[in-house]
Formats: structure tokens, sequence, C-alpha cells
């Protein structure tokens, strides 16, 4: 027959601390001398022993919207540009698609808007999703067309 106390836990009396310098854990009671650490009720901070804090293991968001649309930018000068060098047509309708195409803006982007820098000699005919008030009236003096596209 087996004895049975032989296999249970063995019971550790918990350490008192402060009672006696002959207790090991006396004087200062294991928190070394002076200092922030030694003080009773504080604790540093967002600090979780070492580990990586939760604050540095999550993702930065910030004010980075999650669901931004990525809103391409293209000036009147740059359409003239691309006219007079031939790599659009003044004929066809200028469009997100079109200039997606052409790679003369960037395949992530999903809206588009014409600024109005510099002039714009021929009659054109855009369909974007935004416009400035500068550039419009230079399309429509130039004798050209706008269609702007519903918002959703």
């Amino acid at each position: 027959m087996t004895n049975l106390n032989s296999t249970l836990p063995v019971k550790i009396k918990k350490m008192r601390v402060g009672r006696g310098i002959g207790s090991g854990k006396g004087k200062t009671s294991g928190r070394g001398v002076k200092g922030q650490k030694s003080r009773s009720g504080v604790a540093i901070k967002s600090f979780e022993g070492g580990q990586m804090p939760l604050y540095r293991r999550l993702p930065k968001r910030g004010f980075n919207p999650l669901k931004k649309d990525k809103i391409a930018i293209i000036n009147l000068n740059k359409i003239q540009n691309l006219i007079e060098s031939k790599r659009i047509d003044k004929d066809s309708q200028i469009s997100i698609e079109l200039l997606k195409k052409n790679k003369i803006i960037n395949k992530s982007s999903h809206k588009i808007k014409i600024l109005g820098l510099g002039e714009i000699k021929e009659k054109v005919n855009i369909s974007v999703d935004f416009i400035s008030k500068s550039a419009k009236e230079k399309i429509e003096k130039a004798g050209g067309s706008i269609t702007l596209k519903k918002k959703n």
C-alpha cells in the first residue's frame, strides 16, 4: 500500500515581508532602496513585465480612415501635354478608365479630380468625379464639356 501523503503537493508558507532582518525580507522588504518602485501604490504605466505592451502590439490607426477613397488629381496643363504628345485623343471622352488604361494615373485610384493649374486649348469631353471651379471655367471657355459622376 502506498503512502497518499507523499503524492500530494507540499504547501509552502507565504513569505511575510518586513518582519525583521533574520527573515531575509526585512528592512526594505525586497524593494531595493528608494525610488518610485520602492513606494506603495505605484505602478509603472503600461509596463507588462518586459512583454511587448498592448499599445505596441496593436496596429496604428490614428486619423487615417480605413475605407479611404484614393482620389487621383490631375491638372489641366497635364491634360494639355497628354493631348499634344498624342497619349490621349482629344475627341475621345477623358475618364478614369482611359487614364488608367494609358497608365497616366495609378490603377489603385478610385476617383479623379481635375484642378485648374495651367491652360487648356483643346475642346475636350471630360467625365470625372470632382472638378475645381477654375478648371470648370477654363474647360467651358475652351468649348469643352464636363460630366460629373453621381456621388455614392
